[in-house]
């Protein structure tokens, strides 16, 4: 099969096509042939040599797909060969064809092309994760997502939506604000001209039951803030470095407020495939219903996958990039 080779610390053309055998799929697990698959900030931090993947799992990059199933494990008994799947994997997404933990799997539904099932699992899990299971965020309550236009931040102001959940977000142009605003975000902050704190400050003075911060770097004191007593701040990445200015502990302490760093790609099988099971039963059905859509921003060619790469790096996004076999 071809995959995509990287050179570990080239970031500029240190993506090829090349070859290696198909990957055997265990007894719990299927082989997918991968029609497309997404780029993740992700893969760049391990292109640059930065995130390698966790012990036993594939090297090649690429953390979801979408397919078709085209073998099972002998102890696979609720997927079949020719189903159309989308999945996280730990790695090996950039190939014609990878293995999956067949409780990672989730029917792609119909109404959704292939392009679109390759960049739902990661910010979708993703974001239903660090909303629901980390951040503890309930229906009704109010909730500040940085980096509103990136993949994750696209999901989750969709995901609060859904559950009437009102939200704040930041971006840095007004063309992404928009992009925000369709997604049902409230209250849109231009980081490069405004502050959020006091825009949130004013719109909200009782403050924000969670914050989700894909960014880092300063913002820890100021998500403190405009953090809401008894509120919880969750790190997903460190877009603007991974040192923050000194802690106010007299903010953590006032505000009662939890501070909490989350990742996926490291998660255990077992933890894997309960967040999988409680998505498909509680948001899988709303792309059915139009209530969801998956942010798709540009589709690549595998031919063009430095190009996809360029795109990302430059943080000139709004939503997914999807490479196409």
């Amino acid at each position: 099969m071809q995959f995509i080779q990287h050179t570990e610390g080239d970031m500029a053309s240190g993506l090829s096509l090349q070859s290696c055998d198909l990957p055997i799929p265990t007894a719990t697990q299927v082989r997918v042939k991968v029609s497309a698959f997404a780029v993740n900030r992700a893969d760049l931090l391990q292109r640059a040599g930065h995130y390698p993947p966790p012990p036993g799992e594939s090297p090649i990059l690429g953390l979801e797909v979408c397919g078709k199933i085209e073998s099972v494990g002998s102890e696979v008994s609720d997927w079949q060969p020719g189903q159309r799947v989308c999945a996280i994997v730990a790695g090996g997404g950039y190939a014609e064809y990878v293995v999956i933990e067949a409780r990672h799997l989730m029917a792609v539904p119909a109404a959704i092309s292939d392009a679109e099932g390759a960049g739902l699992s990661e910010v979708f899990l993703t974001a239903y994760q660090a909303l629901r299971w980390v951040g503890g965020i309930e229906n009704g309550q109010k909730a500040l997502i940085h980096a509103g236009a990136s993949g994750v931040g696209l999901a989750a102001l969709q995901l609060c939506k859904l559950w009437d959940i009102s939200t704040a977000t930041t971006a840095s142009s007004a063309q992404k604000l928009a992009t925000c605003a369709a997604a049902g975000a409230e209250l849109l902050v231009n980081y490069k001209q405004d502050d959020f704190v006091p825009k949130l400050k004013a719109h909200w003075p009782e403050g924000v039951n969670m914050v989700l911060d894909m960014v880092a770097g300063d913002y820890l004191n100021r998500n403190l803030k405009v953090l809401a007593t008894d509120g919880a701040v969750v790190y997903l990445a460190m877009m603007a470095g991974r040192f923050a200015d000194k802690l106010d502990m007299a903010l953590l302490l006032g505000k009662r407020a939890s501070v909490r760093g989350t990742t996926l790609r490291s998660r255990d099988n077992d933890y894997k495939a309960r967040l999988v099971e409680a998505f498909s039963r509680d948001c899988l059905p709303a792309f059915s219903r139009g209530e969801l859509k998956v942010p798709v921003d540009t589709v690549y060619s595998v031919n063009e996958a430095e190009q996809a790469h360029q795109q990302v790096l430059s943080n000139n996004t709004s939503g997914k990039v999807i490479i196409s076999w």
